[in-house]
């Protein structure tokens, strides 16, 4: 494998992450998210019908029961195993209703979908209080923070504080750049696109690590050898590993978000950007970052 100079070209890679950054962030700040019913409050339907059922019926069924459906969200779910001619669909709006409601809900669009041909049922009615929402979101944040802080002082333990802040660089360009594609492609983000964020940062940091170390053991083997130079024979001789994981995870989970139902393509969609872009932070980002304090040190 060609050798890759990544201490001389570092200010081209430092300015491409930078570039995506700032990308993610106006995408962020001007599109927002396409937030789950676990983080903004309302109920979610699972309908079962029988037949050639599409959105737009069980869409206009909806609207006919009531007006309070007028911005739901309709999306068929596959599931494995699912027998022959049975469709599902997931319906989100950001609405709660009491018992009363559910139940005339539940009668009045078994009706409709039953007069329009097809023969269908209310799988399940959840729903999700705006409390709730609010300490969901809370504790997601908390444990992303929390993640943050303990793999800073995991790093700083383990090697030194500056390798920790280069750490956290490299992990903070990757939540922010993967949910810039979140806001980018308008996928939803429920539980399962949390799982991915923190998923992701598990697998970015076990690729700075793997260079952390091999850099710790180049410095102890050859002491006084030029630090730039250290630096691209350490990054080359991981390379071929860490690129050949970074593949084949890759497949995987590109894979499943192609064949994998709604509720766990959000997280496939996390991990399929996450394994790109955590790999080049922590050939690109965490190892410029440390260079300039190993070189003066």
């Amino acid at each position: 494998m060609k050798k890759i100079d990544v201490v001389s070209r570092k200010t081209i890679w430092l300015g491409i992450a930078a570039f995506f950054v700032v990308l993610s962030l106006i995408f962020i700040f001007t599109r927002g998210f396409n937030l789950g019913v676990e983080f903004v409050g309302g109920s979610e339907i699972l309908v079962r019908a029988e037949g050639n059922m599409v959105e737009q019926d069980l869409r206009q069924a909806l609207n006919e029961v009531s007006s309070d459906f007028a911005t739901a969200r309709v999306t068929r779910v596959r599931s494995v195993g699912d027998p022959a001619g049975v469709v599902k669909f997931s319906v989100t709006v950001s609405k709660t209703f009491d018992a009363d409601e559910k139940l005339k809900i539940v009668e009045e669009l078994g009706k409709k979908l039953e007069a329009k041909g097809f023969k269908a049922e209310v799988v399940s009615f959840n729903e999700t209080g705006g409390t709730a929402a609010e300490e969901i979101r809370r504790l997601t944040w908390r444990a992303i923070l929390i993640t943050l802080v303990a793999i800073l002082a995991y790093i700083t333990l383990r090697f030194n504080f500056i390798f920790g802040v280069g750490a956290i660089a490299a992990l903070t360009h990757d939540v922010l750049v993967t949910l810039g594609f979140f806001s980018m492609f308008k996928y939803e983000i429920n539980v399962p696109a949390v799982a991915a964020l923190l998923t992701l940062l598990g697998y970015s940091l076990n690729n700075t690590i793997v260079i952390y170390d091999r850099v710790r053991e180049n410095m102890k083997r050859f002491k006084g050898k030029d630090i730039p130079t250290l630096i691209n024979d350490s990054v080359n001789q991981v390379l071929r590993r860490t690129i050949n994981t970074s593949l084949t995870t890759f497949i995987v989970v590109f894979v499943l978000l192609l064949f994998a139902g709604n509720t766990i393509k959000p997280f496939a969609f996390g991990l399929s950007v996450g394994v790109i872009v955590g790999t080049y932070s922590s050939i690109f980002v965490a190892v410029p970052l440390v260079m300039r304090w190993l070189r003066y040190r």
